[in-house]
């Protein structure tokens, strides 16, 4: 059937409703980029390492960490037992329960004192604390997409949003939770985090349920770009903040405005929000179907919305299979994916690229300048790997860029260990951000979804989870490695890059040697090759 002009334009206008939930993704998990040094500054180096106020910080900051731990923990282990089935999960989770809180005491243990390893410590889950919330959402974004549905879904996510910034940007007036300012910044980025981790599944979900199938991978993708947009458009609001006043302006004030403003998308997106429809999928599990022919209608019009219909109930009647049906080789593969993703060290550089250039000999406005240069390049090169993907194949552009990654992380590793700071570590930074954005980054994403069959489609969620786990590891220990004084006297902050460029090498051997190519292969043939 022909699409007419008025159809395609209202399922154009649902699609951007629904991508500045990705656009809030970037520039929710990005704002931080701009504040570290501030929230260092504020939160951490004003604190008197002698004073009892050090011990209360310190005291707060390891019972906030046990509590967000234990959250994650509970969060696997339902993950466990849909994969393992409830004896076997349950137990599971109880063992990495115990290994963990064993390695997290080992961690913690002594008098609570603000030395450099606790401060970099403390550095590191500020900085990374909005991924314990994106774990939790992403969790929960099934069961919220059950219940509340896909539309109240994200406008529970807007909700958040708004929440965390307004609270992120004023901690002490809005600290209702009787803590220390940097433990309630903390919370309120948790906060934000549940509502990222929520809209990195709902968004799509909405985006794909409402869009006809001749165009529907086109639309979803407006997703990943409205990410990337999403990071570039607060690379520039953090770069033009840091312009109205000084560094101590910047690190009193400055850092206030750079969170209190995703206020202004949240919002948007809120009042939108509030004029798109229900997915018909949903409408029709909630036994709503005149409701949900009445949006087909103005999606596919009247002669199509029918034959729609009818498609959805059938698909609604496949039953899903145990998760292990197709064996362990399918899931670790997700899971491997999805944690070599993180490990190759992207989310360093989007976090503390102004920290990495002012390691560079950078000033501060300098530094957030060159940080949009880094997210110019990646939205550049995403845009170029959603155009190739079906041209070149999915596992030559994962080797391609992981061993491209390496190179650079290797290369900037040396420039730091040598002190040969300049436009070559510039061009490094910039090459490994091509090589991510032309491969690890969407692709993933295209292979995590065309290797998962039909019937184990929530099995997805294991490497999802995986994913944000993996990346909450790497942010929070990146500053334990940059930071610390006895590696740098050894490396001049040359470790930390050379471990990323070891995990760019693991993960090129380990698609060349496990992952499948999945170009110009039906879902149906990915099905067959995993039985067999």
């Amino acid at each position: 059937m022909t699409r007419s002009k008025s159809n395609y334009s209202f399922v154009t206008g649902l699609t951007l409703v629904a991508t500045l939930g990705g656009l809030l993704f970037g520039y929710d998990t990005a704002v931080i980029s701009g504040a570290v040094g501030s929230l260092q500054a504020f939160f951490i180096d004003s604190i008197n390492i002698e004073s009892r106020e050090a011990a209360e910080v310190i005291l707060e900051y390891r019972a906030t960490v046990y509590v967000a731990i234990a959250i994650v923990v509970l969060t696997i282990g339902g993950v466990l037992i849909k994969l393992l089935g409830r004896g076997k999960g349950i137990f599971s989770t109880i063992i990495l329960g115990a290994i963990t809180y064993y390695i997290t005491a080992q961690n913690f243990s002594g008098d609570p004192m603000l030395d450099e390893e606790t401060a970099n410590s403390l550095k590191g889950f500020t900085v990374s604390s909005a991924l314990v919330g994106c774990i939790i959402g992403g969790a929960i974004a099934g069961f919220i997409s059950r219940r509340l549905g896909r539309k109240r879904g994200l406008i529970l996510a807007a909700l958040l949003f708004m929440i965390s910034a307004i609270g992120s940007s004023v901690p002490e007036a809005m600290n209702v939770f009787g803590v220390r300012p940097v433990i309630s910044f903390i919370i309120y980025r948790i906060i934000g985090g549940v509502g990222v981790g929520m809209a990195s599944m709902l968004s799509p979900m909405y985006i794909a349920e409402i869009a006809p199938a001749n165009i529907r991978g086109k639309l979803v993708s407006w997703n990943q770009f409205a990410i990337i947009f999403g990071m570039l458009v607060i690379y520039f609001v953090n770069y033009f903040i840091a312009r109205q006043g000084d560094n101590e302006w910047l690190n009193t004030i400055g850092w206030r405005w750079m969170f209190a403003s995703e206020t202004i998308p949240a919002f948007l997106f809120l009042v939108l929000l509030m004029f798109v429809p229900e997915t018909p999928r949903y409408l029709v599990m909630k036994n709503k179907e005149g409701e949900a022919l009445e949006v087909l209608e103005k999606l596919d019009g009247p002669e199509q919305s029918t034959i729609v219909l009818n498609e959805i109930r059938a698909s609604l009647r496949i039953k899903d299979a145990p998760w292990l049906s197709y064996g362990w080789m399918l899931i670790v593969t997700g899971i491997l994916l999805s944690v070599f993703q993180q490990f190759v060290g992207i989310n360093v550089v989007l976090y503390y690229a102004p920290e990495i250039f002012k390691n560079m000999g950078s000033g501060t406005e300098s530094s957030l300048l060159q940080t949009i240069i880094v997210g110019a390049v990646n939205l550049t090169f995403t845009v170029l790997a959603i155009y190739t993907v079906d041209k070149f194949g999915r596992k030559p552009l994962q080797i391609i860029g992981a061993l491209g990654m390496a190179i650079s992380m290797f290369a900037l590793g040396f420039s730091f260990y040598f002190q040969s700071i300049g436009a070559g570590a510039l061009f490094f930074m910039l090459l490994y951000t091509a090589s991510f954005a032309m491969s690890w980054g969407p692709v993933t994403w295209v292979l995590l979804s065309e290797i998962f069959p039909n019937r184990i489609r929530g099995a997805m969620s294991i490497a999802v989870s995986a994913q944000w786990i993996a990346n909450l590891v790497v942010s929070w220990t990146f500053p334990m490695m940059n930071d610390n004084s006895q590696l740098n006297d050894l490396f001049n902050h040359g470790f930390a890059y050379w471990i990323y460029g070891a995990m760019g090498i693991l993960a090129a051997l380990f698609v060349w040697k496990w992952v499948p190519e999945t170009k110009g292969k039906t879902l149906e043939e990915m099905e067959d090759m995993w039985n067999a």
